[in-house]
């Protein structure tokens, strides 16, 4: 398992992001605290000098567990426990919420979940499946993150697109009065159907968008691009993903249905970025995949950008 990873679960199928030991079926809240590993508490501590002298103004956020130090924090900071993370999500989501992979990364400094969310769409015939996706570090260095995440069915692919219409994710520094920023993450969240039906429109408008073989290959190779000063490896490397994502748009059998246009496109792109294995993998280039989950991927959007240009 990855280097960054402490415990993960998922259900079912191997998900997007590679990580995780496998269970049967989607568990509750109780019960996924409870696999994910999650099922402990930060409490904060004072800190001290060699000379025991309390440094003012600072606390040690603890694990309870095993007393690990996840980090230093003001104390201005705020701690939103693992237990109210999954509490959130399912007051958000409505009773009976199935977790579908949630864990901890870092020895514990970040958690996440991920849950299917009750509704699945169909746009532009395709099968699109949101999911609630809720992030939190116990170290200081980062916000609460709470996005919607489209995954298209039939092949497990994400469908991130950074829409200027709707905002998928909502972010909350750990400051000032907890409860109700998460009470205005919950309002903010009820909008993730205003960006499912946002995301519907831009499919249609992909779709009126038809492509020639050399405007795709044009495309790819403004996503994949071979510098000057190059080496000759590097060129035979870039060409070799250049053929994979290629691949993905002519060849792919649960796109050869689809006519030649944009949305076509950006599936081969989501794909290529979701699944192709790098060409040299670090030891954490699954935790990277998935942060980009949260964050948004560069490419899709790039290649999104494009096609409306």
């Amino acid at each position: 398992m990855a280097a960054e990873v402490e415990t993960i679960f998922y259900v079912r199928e191997t998900p997007w992001h590679g990580l995780g030991k496998r269970v049967s079926e989607a568990p509750s809240s109780k019960d996924a605290l409870i696999l994910a590993g999650l099922n402990w508490k930060v409490k904060q501590e004072p800190i001290y000098t060699n000379k025991n002298e309390e440094i003012v103004g600072y606390k040690a956020n603890v694990r309870n567990t095993d007393r690990k130090v996840l980090g230093v924090v003001t104390d201005r900071y705020k701690v939103i426990q693992n237990e109210e993370a999954f509490a959130f999500t399912d007051a958000l989501l409505g009773e009976g919420v199935k977790y579908e992979t949630a864990g901890s990364l870092q020895d514990g400094r970040k958690v996440w979940l991920l849950a299917r969310m009750p509704q699945e769409y169909i746009i532009s015939g395709e099968r699109i499946s949101p999911y609630l996706v809720f992030s939190n570090t116990h170290d200081g260095t980062g916000a609460v993150k709470v996005c919607a995440t489209p995954i298209r069915v039939v092949c497990n692919n994400t469908l991130n697109l950074a829409l200027a219409t709707a905002k998928r994710s909502w972010t909350m520094v750990h400051t000032g009065d907890i409860r109700s920023k998460l009470q205005e993450a919950q309002d903010t969240l009820f909008k993730a159907q205003d960006y499912m039906d946002k995301l519907g429109v831009a499919f249609d408008e992909l779709r009126m968008k038809k492509l020639s073989d050399k405007q795709v290959m044009d495309y790819i190779q403004i996503l994949l691009p071979i510098e000057d000063g190059t080496s000759a490896q590097q060129v035979r490397n870039m060409n070799k993903l250049r053929e994979d994502m290629k691949m993905r748009y002519f060849d792919a059998p649960d796109l050869k249905s689809l006519e030649k246009n944009g949305y076509r496109f950006i599936n081969a792109v989501s794909d290529f970025a979701t699944h192709s294995e790098p060409l040299r993998k670090t030891s954490n280039y699954k935790e990277n995949l998935f942060s980009r989950t949260m964050d948004g991927n560069v490419m899709i959007d790039k290649a999104y950008q494009m096609l409306c240009a």
